[in-house]
């Protein structure tokens, strides 16, 4: 059995949403799974405990760039890994840290060699080559390592877009090549996952795709969506891929998204998602709830004493009013943040779970389609 193995326990048959079992050295992942970020080593305003007992997180991911530049390697290594640095001790998945530097660094420049960036922190030069990302990644001792790759923005030209994939190809055999020739760094066992690219057009997506499915990877990831494209294509192209990509093999899509675009890329046959917006949106007043979506802010729950939301299991979801959290928010008190932060994670990974009942049982489909319309309200 390779390190991490999937189990692909049943198939919805009105759809293509999967429900499975991901086992790593860190523990079991039950899919469809949401992986909380915690960019720097930390889900913003969440403790480790509230991941563990009320988000009841499987995965979280850390971020390359940002854990490269601080706490910086020496930190990490001396620490043990990102794990034993930050107390978590089920799995975690790192990104390359190509899409940091593609859209956070200033004056980037990208060679055939890699990506030359100035940090964010103090304007100090660096880079990234697919080589070192693979032994930064080792060092900050992800469960998943992603592939570095280029992600083009959104609108790309179709030649910016073919050439720009077919870097990312490039890069990916020299990080098999890295990641293959390097041992694991902490005695347990990690997994590289390629990135399919190519833009919103159709022949690169599928040679793309093509090409990561046969790398025979443990695991498959999508990316460059959800990036200012039109919904209803990036649903196209995340079915596109999805149809090409191992279907023994989990499949990730990157950075998305809403509850209602998770939803539909599960019935696409996506399996992992990780994105910023529960935790973001939170700081910033809106709830995803099992009825639909408030703002905090508004006058309406100014003496609303019921609690957040009662439909899913949660203490903080069930505990606090809404009366109360929006006095928290409206005092800008730290409190609020934590929160808003913990209700909207501890949601998502009730989605989650919720649609991964209901493939097991077979309904799935049409519970979907209802809860696409009741997550979208205004409440």
């Amino acid at each position: 059995m390779p390190a991490l193995h999937f189990n692909l326990q049943h198939t919805d048959t009105d759809s293509k949403a999967r429900a499975g079992k991901i086992t790593t050295d860190h523990g079991e992942i039950l899919t469809p799974i949401f992986m909380p970020v915690g960019t720097v080593g930390s889900v913003k305003a969440v403790t480790q405990q509230q991941l563990h007992e009320e988000v009841k997180a499987q995965i979280i991911l850390g971020n390359t760039y940002h854990l490269y530049l601080r706490p910086a390697l020496e930190t990490l290594e001396a620490a043990g890994g990102l794990h034993k640095f930050n107390g978590w001790y089920k799995p975690i998945l790192t990104d390359s840290g190509g899409y940091q530097v593609f859209s956070l660094a200033n004056n980037r420049k990208l060679t055939e060699e890699g990506a030359l960036f100035q940090s964010h922190i103090d304007g100090s030069k660096h880079l990234f080559t697919p080589e070192n990302v693979m032994d930064i990644q080792r060092i900050i001792g992800g469960d998943i390592v992603m592939a570095f790759d280029e992600c083009p923005p959104y609108p790309s030209d179709y030649k910016y877009a073919k050439d720009s994939m077919e870097l990312t190809h490039r890069w990916l055999d020299r990080c098999f090549q890295r990641f293959n020739s390097t041992p694991d760094k902490y005695g347990y066992t990690q997994n590289l996952f390629p990135i399919v690219q190519g833009s919103t057009y159709k022949d690169l997506r599928t040679a793309s795709a093509e090409f990561i499915a046969s790398k025979n990877a443990t695991g498959n990831a999508i990316g460059g969506l959800s990036v200012g494209e039109p919904t209803e294509m990036m649903y196209e192209f995340t079915e596109l891929c999805c149809n090409i990509l191992p279907v023994q093999k989990p499949r990730y899509l990157m950075g998305v998204g809403t509850p209602w675009n998770i939803l539909e890329s599960i019935a696409l046959g996506v399996d992992m998602f990780d994105c910023v917006m529960p935790t973001r949106n939170g700081r910033n007043a809106m709830l995803f709830t099992s009825n639909g979506v408030i703002n905090i802010d508004n006058k309406k729950w100014e003496k609303d004493f019921s609690v957040i939301d009662d439909g899913i299991d949660c203490h903080t979801s069930n505990y606090y009013s809404k009366a109360y959290l929006r006095h928290l928010m409206k005092s800008k008190e730290f409190l609020g943040l934590t929160i808003a932060s913990v209700h909207n994670l501890a949601f998502y990974l009730w989605l989650v779970g919720e649609a991964r009942k209901h493939i097991l049982a077979g309904d799935f489909t049409g519970w979907k389609n209802e809860m696409v319309v009741r997550l979208q309200q205004r409440l």
